[in-house]
């Protein structure tokens, strides 16, 4: 069966709850498909923002909205046992109403070195999560013994009140046998953040396999402006950019490298980040940066025509990252100026 191609968002948990049930709602007045919560590390307290859950949060916007879906992207299974995962997911689902929830799941590397907790292995432990999470959820009598983790679980009786049944579950991965395992066992896989399409189509042979390809790409959109919707990307950009080069050297490194963008060129955006926030990362992204990020940015017909790019790669699921104080203009702009493009062709 073909994979629907769908267009959603990618929300940081890392701003007030208020002001993230109001983009949630946003998009949903939008028809934008999806909101995936990336649950933001401790690592972001640096710089003026907090860390919230967003297991916790995702219930709560399950409950301000009515058709947007609601996905993780991620959590990791390092810092939760995964019955605690199953148990975490069947509130959102309740919260949710049916076919309105994704289960993400990724190793988080950056959240390990927050707790100071290193694995050198990620493919047994990841196998073991999603086999528990779907053995619990599954409902029948569940016994498992893993690599890491094990689960004794009864089965659901029929009188209990709740939700029944399995989310789609996707895997986040970077590295080549990651992408692999997300083929094998997985529903969709999850990309990290400065995807170009160049990465995707990495991605898509790595998988191998018909599932979801979820991307997570910087954009910003103005309605008649081209630069000054490329300049709303930069500030993520610089802030993702940043992060790479601050937390995550060698596992981004063919992230970076089929984007065509060097470690070295990073420098002064980490360290402008480091002295002087996102407004001064964001100004040392060069437009030459900023394209080589394959950004969604620009006018509406930008943006369309950026997006094709990723579905022809290989791209089925788009999540924008959005930034600024003009948030709710572009999540509309997608909304009334993007996505009925895609929803002709659909």
């Amino acid at each position: 069966m073909a994979v629907p191609f769908r267009i959603g968002v990618m929300q940081l948990t890392m701003e007030p709850l208020d002001e993230m049930l109001a983009s949630a709602r946003a998009m949903d007045e939008a028809g934008i498909d999806t909101i995936w919560l990336a649950e933001a590390y401790p690592w972001w307290r640096k710089h003026g923002m907090e860390a919230r859950s967003s297991t916790v949060v995702s219930a709560l916007m399950a409950r301000e909205t009515k058709q947007l879906t609601i996905g993780w992207g991620i959590i990791s299974p390092f810092t939760r046992h995964p019955v605690q995962v199953a148990m975490d997911a069947r509130v959102v689902q309740e919260a949710a109403g049916p076919n309105r929830f994704l289960l993400g799941f990724g190793t988080s590397k950056i959240f390990l070195n927050n707790i100071r907790s290193q694995t050198s292995k990620t493919l047994g432990p990841m196998r073991d999560a999603v086999a528990i999470v779907r053995g619990v959820l599954g409902g029948e009598p569940f016994e498992y013994e893993g690599e890491t983790w094990s689960a004794s679980v009864p089965g659901l009786s029929p009188e209990a009140h709740t939700p029944r049944g399995v989310p789609p579950v996707y895997v986040a991965a970077t590295a080549p046998k990651m992408q692999a395992l997300a083929g094998e066992i997985a529903d969709g896989c999850l990309t990290p953040s400065i995807t170009t399409p160049a990465f995707v189509r990495y991605t898509r042979e790595n998988v191998d396999a018909d599932i979801d390809i979820g991307c997570t790409v910087v954009a910003s959109i103005h309605e008649s402006d081209r630069d000054v919707g490329r300049d709303g990307a930069r500030e993520i950009a610089g802030m993702y950019l940043a992060n790479k080069f601050q937390n995550i050297r060698g596992s981004a490194d063919t992230l970076l490298e089929l984007a065509g963008i060097e470690m070295d060129e990073l420098a002064p955006v980490a360290e402008a980040m480091e002295q002087g926030g996102r407004l001064a990362a964001k100004a040392k992204v060069t437009d030459s940066l900023l394209d080589r990020c394959k950004a969604i940015a620009g006018t509406p017909s930008d943006c369309i025509e950026a997006i094709e790019e990723y579905r022809e790669a290989g791209c089925t699921h788009v999540m924008l990252e959005l930034w600024g104080d003009r948030r709710h203009d572009q999540i509309r702009l997608f909304g009334e100026q993007v996505l009925p493009h895609f929803r002709r062709e659909s």
